[in-house]
């Protein structure tokens, strides 16, 4: 893959799975219920891919492309005990508030980034190697899109409405407002979005 954008930096990829009311997860998240109630109807796709259909292939070229990932404090408390390891198999850096030392896992390590968002994503792109950045949660990517750092939104349009929960969106009120849609990717579960934001020209 191109691994330099625009800004210097490895790919920034926003990928993740929406209802079709706009929720990425249902209400009442945390850590009994990591995708909170009724969330996990977004990631059917995932549990019932057969070897080599369409979903499976995503799913793997998903975990083969990703360096490093940046996610929010929150995702990594109510997801850490459900993965018991790194949610890819990269490094890791989460951003929070609270500051503690590295936690090593068999797949990679998770870094803690006490000075914002920009800083977490510069230090993924510098551990990234060939692959690309990947980011995790709501506010992370709100916080991404605002910040005008992210080069493609990979979306996973589930059929199901949740009615209540995060939207993915949110009271985002500043980023990139024109994206070019690359693929369309249809499978008996979701559709698979794709797109690539245009910057402006110099």
């Amino acid at each position: 893959m191109e691994r330099e954008t625009l800004h210097g930096m490895p790919t920034v990829r926003l990928d993740v799975t929406m209802s079709l009311d706009g929720f990425i997860a249902g209400p009442d998240v945390g850590v009994e219920q990591p995708m909170g109630k009724g969330g996990l109807r977004l990631h059917e796709w995932l549990f019932e891919a057969s070897p080599g259909d369409v979903d499976a292939v995503v799913a793997e070229q998903m975990r083969a492309i990703t360096g490093a990932v940046v996610l929010g404090r929150r995702t990594f408390d109510v997801g850490v005990g459900v993965w018991e390891d790194t949610p890819f198999p990269a490094p890791c850096f989460v951003v929070t508030h609270r500051p503690r030392g590295p936690l090593v896992q068999q797949s990679g390590t998770f870094a803690f980034v006490t000075d914002g968002i920009a800083s977490a994503v510069r230090q993924a792109g510098d551990a990234a190697s060939d692959g690309l950045v990947r980011l995790m949660g709501a506010d992370i990517a709100r916080q991404c899109l605002a910040a005008g750092l992210v080069d493609e939104l990979h979306l996973q349009l589930a059929p199901v409405l949740l009615g209540a929960g995060t939207r993915l969106f949110g009271d985002l009120a500043t980023g990139p407002a024109e994206w070019e849609r690359t693929a369309v990717i249809e499978s008996p579960h979701v559709t698979h979005l794709h797109f690539r934001v245009r910057r402006p020209g110099p």
